[in-house]
């Protein structure tokens, strides 16, 4: 019998893959879940047999208990219907996005796509060529004039930047396209000059916004989450370790009491502003819900899509960009979900 070994090897190759995948997501599980324990006190012990019974029985593998158990424990009971952040991304994200949602990790095209003023895009470089957001080649000694003709500071982003990795911020002195091009593809935005509301927390970090979108079996829409992420006073733009997140009522636009650190520890004031969460609501929330409605309708085969925007000082919605492969999901599930449950994720397969 013929052995295919470039098929064997792509399928044991995947398998490692996976193996990794949910090895990493089981590690960050239990030290999330240690912190929130050393904070909160120990979870009990009947609610996370709860968690462990529900992820063999309903999503068949124990691998994805971790998750359950970090959101069981956060919100003191478990609750049927939690997607764990793993099984997102191993199942859910495959199924319901596949190809199609790795697209918005190549940021020149997102104008491409969503043509409209809500993106505050000015210029791209991919694959030597700097051009600007009505895609028209710019030579390299006009990209400065270009880029800075509305603008003060820009920042640049590259191709599948996340968590605050691979962002640049330049003014018209330090701007460099030779610099641009030795960092590789990506789009160059004008610096957003944030709501008041936002610039009371921290001044030089511009707020972001995380709305979670789904398009369900009959094509329907709807915005499931949303918080609110806030950097530390003396960042450039929010970095993943160092952000404050604060759940946002999906209805209200209001700010929950309470925000969390990256450890998921809680306080109800910024750490370095001391400007409280309580009683403030986001500026232009339903303009900003209606906007990621209508985005995501132009791209339906995304299935489930992560926004991130701002309100800017003129109350005009600002999209800085869209996720539509792994979103996080984890915040979410344990703040504000189950987010999903409506949808039956729970009965997809594995990708084979």
């Amino acid at each position: 019998m013929k052995i295919d070994v470039e098929n064997v090897v792509r399928r044991s190759a995947k398998r490692v893959g996976q193996y990794c995948f949910h090895l990493g997501h089981g590690a960050e599980a239990r030290k999330v879940l240690l912190a929130i324990e050393s904070k909160y006190g120990k979870a009990d012990p009947a609610n996370l047999r709860l968690a462990d019974n529900y992820a063999r029985d309903v999503f068949g593998d124990p691998v994805y208990a971790p998750w359950l158990r970090v959101y069981t424990a956060f919100c003191g009971t478990f609750k049927e219907g939690w997607i764990p952040d793993n099984y997102y991304g191993s199942v859910v994200v495959p199924h319901m996005k596949g190809w199609y949602g790795k697209i918005s990790s190549l940021k020149p095209i997102s104008r491409l796509i969503f043509d409209g003023d809500a993106l505050p895009d000015v210029a791209y470089y991919a694959n030597g060529l700097f051009f600007t957001d009505r895609s028209i080649v710019v030579p390299e000694r006009e990209l400065r004039d270009v880029v800075f003709e509305h603008a003060e500071r820009v920042v640049f982003k590259l191709d599948g930047s996340m968590q605050g990795n691979g962002v640049y911020v330049f003014d018209r002195t330090n701007f460099d396209p030779a610099m641009i091009r030795s960092l590789g593809n990506g789009v160059i935005q004008k610096f957003i000059d944030q709501h008041p509301m936002f610039n009371a927390f921290a001044s030089k970090p511009v707020a972001t916004l995380r709305f979670t979108t789904v398009v369900d079996d009959n094509g329907c829409i709807s915005m499931r989450a949303c918080f609110l992420r806030l950097g530390r006073a003396d960042d450039t733009h929010v970095l993943t370790d160092r952000e404050i997140c604060v759940p946002v009522n999906p209805v209200t636009g209001e700010l929950a009491a309470e925000g969390y650190l990256s450890d998921w520890g809680a306080l109800d004031a910024h750490p370095d502003s001391g400007v409280r969460f309580a009683g403030l609501k986001i500026p232009q929330f339903e303009q900003c819900v209606a906007t990621v409605l209508r985005l995501h309708s132009k791209i339906p085969f995304a299935r489930c899509v992560g926004w991130d925007l701002t309100v800017d000082v003129d109350e005009r919605v600002q999209v800085m960009e869209w996720n539509g492969e792994h979103n996080d999901v984890k915040f979410s599930e344990a703040t504000q979900g189950p987010c999903f449950s409506d949808l039956k994720w729970e009965r997809l397969k594995p990708v084979r």
